[in-house]
């Protein structure tokens, strides 16, 4: 008896970015390392970093996905990526640096205005302190 292949679905925050079925195997990247799915795993939720997604069909082959920060939910023979933005590559190398060029810089100023934004509502908050204690 054959096994039961995978369905995969990749979401944007907009639109479906892929669609695929007949996976035979999925692997992804958390904060904790890579793990791969296969079509008999229990159901499982896993947040992702940004990286790349590897899947394969019989048709496609090995398919490389470079992937932000985002979630993995897998329910049955269904898998469900939900993340902010993604590319696919032929060349791993160059998906890789793309990864590194775009997706983590991106984080890098996500955090410089995080920083900020505490800041001034520390300074606000300071503010509004004094003024009632006034």
């Amino acid at each position: 008896m054959p096994s039961p292949l995978m369905k995969l679905k990749i979401l944007l925050p907009f639109q479906v970015f892929a669609e695929k079925s007949g996976v035979s195997r999925i692997v992804a990247e958390t904060r904790e390392g890579s793990f791969g799915l296969l079509p008999h795993r229990r159901d499982c939720v896993a947040a992702l970093v940004p990286g790349i997604l590897t899947y394969e069909t019989d048709a496609e082959g090995e398919v490389f996905v470079a992937v932000d920060e985002g979630a993995l939910v897998k329910t049955g023979p269904d898998v469900f990526v939900s993340v902010r933005r993604a590319m696919v590559g032929s060349d791993l190398g160059d998906l890789r640096d793309s990864v590194e060029r775009a997706f983590l810089t991106l984080d890098e100023n996500e955090q410089n205005v995080r920083s900020i934004m505490a800041k001034l509502e520390m300074g606000l908050l300071r503010r509004l302190g004094n003024f009632q204690h006034e």
